[in-house]
């Protein structure tokens, strides 16, 4: 059974460093995990972002995540637009000043989340 994880808050968040925990364990127990970013938790995939070296960094830990186990890392446009994180594309077509979305992360339609829950997925919001 897929497991999908719906982060949607901030990275500061403890609940944010849990999802990550979440992922990895099951990720190294062989089972599908996919991911979605929405809300608050789009903040993760702001390339911009400066954590100091004594705290864990999600964004980080997702990357090495994504990095390991070719982990896909879908991040719902509106959301992120509206919290000022944009890739060149939506910077262009909007009239942003630059663009400062992380790689691997990519912005994407909110229905490519209807798209990832199938009747056996198991849902887990963060």
């Amino acid at each position: 059974m897929p497991t999908l994880l719906l982060i949607t808050k901030n990275p500061h968040s403890r609940t944010a460093k849990d999802a990550v925990n979440v992922a990895r364990q099951l990720l190294d127990n062989k089972e599908q995990v996919r991911v979605f970013f929405y809300g608050d938790g789009a903040h993760t995939a702001n390339r911009l972002m400066w954590q100091t070296a004594d705290v864990m960094s999600v964004s980080d830990a997702w990357v090495m995540l994504a990095d390991e186990y070719s982990l896909d890392l879908p991040v719902c446009v509106s959301t992120a637009l509206a919290r000022g994180i944009t890739d060149a594309d939506n910077a262009k077509r909007h009239g942003l000043d630059g663009e400062n979305l992380r790689k691997p992360f990519r912005l994407v339609g909110l229905s490519e989340l209807a798209l990832q829950i199938k009747d056996d997925t198991k849902v887990m919001q963060f």
